[in-house]
């Protein structure tokens, strides 16, 4: 038989030789898995979601007066005092209605006053000089009357002239008197309480004019930052549109959102640390104001609405922002530790595949708080224990492994 016969038969034989040698090899090795001593060890038990900031006091302001904007006096972030002007709104209809009242106001006081002196000036000054006159011509005639008498005792005079002077006194005093009925009837008391009610009339429209013109000056209602301002010069505003939103911002609430399942952890006064991707390496602290009183929809999430209270004393987080929220639900002292992904759970209890020799076994396991990373084990281990890892590797209780630790 020649040589090239000889490797055409011998070759592939071989090979098949070394397959399947090194396939029983592997077969009888077992695969490496890694593991992790249980320790003991300081946990930090905590809580990590979301939330939003909002102001711990604020108030909106809004507009009184339709119109349109023509000055904005603050900028977002400005800090402002109570009563500081925020905006005003072009306001020259109120100030042409405002001019108008007055005009009333000052006519309807003229009347009043005219007709508390006793009526109009020209009506009583001309009564007046017929009152005098008559009584002028009354005390001549009255003269005339005496001097008629005393010529006729002494038969100087007629008593035909006696009467005429008799009745020329008569009919002065009868005109003296109608002239001062005339000056009485004058003025009414009716009269007066008319122009009395228009003048009140006229005031309140004065007075509702003016408050038109002064709702054209919108103000702060607080003392605070102006964290939210909606107005711009030329913009039309409805009575009611939001103008601005003013707070203090020396503290904030978040408004964290808690999956349902998480909410039994949730304590009163549990600290609270909020970090801000817009401000990376800046944490404000604080700690949790009220727990939930019901389980909302958030997207695809059942959440209840933890309120927490943070200091904010510069004022860098701003109100309306997206957070991170991460709440301090305990703290375990020299607790045992293990990593999270050494737990599993088979038929709905939790786990662990311990490392006994070079083979694994299923130990059931009870768990504590835990942290993002790592969790308490409270029964099931001891200190220095070795636990699998690698929770995509499916592993059953006595499989041989090569233990590989980190």
């Amino acid at each position: 038989m020649s040589l090239r016969r000889l490797l055409w038969i011998g070759l592939p034989a071989a090979l098949l030789f070394v397959l399947v040698w090194w396939l029983r090899w592997r077969a009888s090795t077992p695969p490496e898995v890694p593991f992790a001593r249980v320790k003991r060890e300081r946990l930090v038990s905590t809580l990590v979601t979301n939330g939003k900031a909002e102001p711990w006091e604020w108030m909106a302001v809004r507009a009184e007066l339709a119109g349109v904007v023509e000055r904005v006096a603050v900028e977002r972030g400005a800090r402002v005092a109570r009563g500081a002007l925020i905006a005003e709104v072009d306001a020259r209809e109120a100030r042409g209605g405002l001019a108008a009242t007055d005009a009333r106001v000052a006519q309807a006081q003229a009347e009043v006053d005219g007709l508390r002196q006793g009526g109009r000036a020209v009506d009583l000054a001309e009564i007046e000089s017929g009152v005098r006159k008559a009584r002028l011509d009354l005390e001549a005639a009255q003269k005339d009357l005496a001097v008629s008498r005393r010529l006729a005792e002494k038969q100087a005079a007629t008593r035909q002239e006696v009467v005429d002077a008799g009745r020329r006194v008569e009919q002065l005093q009868a005109q003296l008197q109608a002239l001062e009925r005339k000056r009485g009837a004058l003025v009414s008391s009716a009269d007066t309480a008319a122009a009395e009610a228009r003048l009140q009339e006229a005031l309140a429209a004065q007075k509702a004019a003016r408050q038109r013109l002064e709702v054209a000056l919108i103000w702060a209602p607080i003392t605070g930052v102006v964290f939210q301002l909606e107005a711009r010069p030329g913009m039309y505003l409805s009575p009611g549109a939001l103008v601005a939103s003013v707070g203090l911002l020396d503290k904030l609430r978040v408004r964290v959102y808690v999956d349902e399942p998480e909410l039994g952890r949730i304590r009163r006064e549990m600290p609270v640390t909020i970090t801000w991707d817009a401000l990376p390496g800046r944490q404000w602290k604080g700690s949790v104001d009220r727990t939930p009183t019901e389980v909302v929809p958030l997207g695809t999430r059942q959440v209840g609405e933890v309120l927490c209270t943070i200091d904010n004393p510069n004022g860098e987080l701003l109100p309306g922002t997206n957070v991170n929220a991460e709440i301090t639900a305990s703290v375990i002292e020299n607790g045992l530790v293990i990593p999270k992904e050494a737990l599993r759970r088979q038929a709905n209890r939790a786990g662990v595949f311990w490392l006994r020799d070079d083979r694994v076994n299923w130990r059931e396991v009870t768990p504590g708080p835990s942290s993002v990373t790592r969790v308490v084990v409270l029964d099931g281990l001891a200190e220095g224990d070795a636990v699998a890892l690698a929770p995509d590797r499916v592993l059953a209780d006595g499989d041989r492994v090569r233990a590989v630790f980190p």
